[in-house]
């Protein structure tokens, strides 16, 4: 290989490694792999999907603890593992759906520090006509302490939430109703919607005049 070549393929991958956030986009690449073509999907829809990790040094921040966006970075690995070991990726490919994170909330009970090993726990906790809505417990080991708690809105386009778990479990299956936390997070969701459209509406109206 000339050194030309050796030039071209080290600026190309400094320029990849520059543009694109790679190692998430691996990471994340193998999680979704390793979950659709090797593990089995589990029979019951409801039980959590536990995927292992450990803080490592380019997750610390100023202060030694894992930084608060590594927790929704590695949630949303999580999450796209979680829909590929419980077929819910393939359903959504069979129904013609797709989903995108239209909220999250994160609570943080005590810092993950460097070399911890924390387990992250998702599981659905229900849903309606447009959107799971899933929770994310980050759990150090081995005292199996929940150090913080996510929770997540993703909402379903192009089907619905009950046609693809009747997809899934080959029947139809009811959602459990949302705990009363969720339930306060989600008329707070509203109440900032209501807030927004009405400050919106304020703009156009002082523009119009």
């Amino acid at each position: 290989m000339s050194l030309l070549w050796i030039i071209a393929i080290c600026f190309a991958s400094i320029l990849t490694m520059t543009l694109l956030d790679m190692w998430f986009l691996v990471r994340q690449g193998l999680h979704y792999l390793y979950a659709l073509l090797w593990q089995k999907p589990p029979k019951d829809i409801f039980q959590p999907f536990v995927m292992q990790n450990l803080v490592l040094t380019t997750d610390l921040d100023c202060m030694l603890h894992m930084n608060n966006a590594r927790y929704l970075r590695e949630s949303n690995i999580a999450t796209c593992t979680f829909f590929a070991r419980y077929g819910l990726s393939a359903a959504l490919r069979a129904l013609g759906g797709s989903t995108v994170l239209s909220a999250s909330c994160s609570r943080h009970r005590q810092p993950l520090r460097v070399f911890e090993r924390f387990d992250i726990h998702t599981r659905i906790l229900g849903w309606d006509d447009h959107a799971f809505y899933l929770e994310q417990l980050f759990v150090r080991r081995p005292k199996d302490f929940v150090m913080a708690v996510v929770l997540c809105r993703h909402h379903i386009a192009g089907t619905t939430p009950a046609a693809l778990i009747e997809l899934v479990a080959q029947k139809k299956v009811q959602s459990p109703e949302l705990p009363e936390e969720v339930k306060h997070w989600l008329k707070y969701n509203e109440a900032s919607s209501q807030r927004l459209r009405a400050e919106s509406n304020l703009q156009k109206s002082n523009k119009e005049q």
